[in-house]
């Protein structure tokens, strides 16, 4: 398994899977690491990522933002793998209910 040495000489396993959700004119991935939020946090801010974009447990990131991703690092995955590794991790976070109260 890749992982990614930042400045401060950190290992990190970043994981992005392919894109396929299609909003706003562009395709869609998920970033993620297995390892914990605050890799992930500071992976993305990294590539410009705000952290009010956190999704719970990952960043939206559109193809163009996933080329940078994955020159950087990140480990391409299936969207299965990359759901099997956070759950493993016990970082998945579950999908909210469009009928439960938020």
């Amino acid at each position: 398994m890749p992982a990614v040495t930042h400045r401060d000489e950190r290992i990190v396993t970043i994981l992005v899977d392919t894109p396929k959700w299609q909003w706003r004119g562009r395709k869609w991935a998920h970033l993620v690491s297995d390892t914990s939020y605050d890799e992930l946090h500071t992976f993305a801010s990294e590539l410009g990522l705000r952290r009010e974009w956190f999704q719970g447990d990952h960043y939206d990131i559109d193809v163009q933002l996933r080329y940078t991703a994955l020159a950087r690092g990140a480990e391409e995955v299936t969207s299965r793998e990359l759901v099997q590794r956070l759950r493993a991790a016990g970082l998945r976070r579950p999908a909210r209910s469009p009928h439960r109260a938020r």
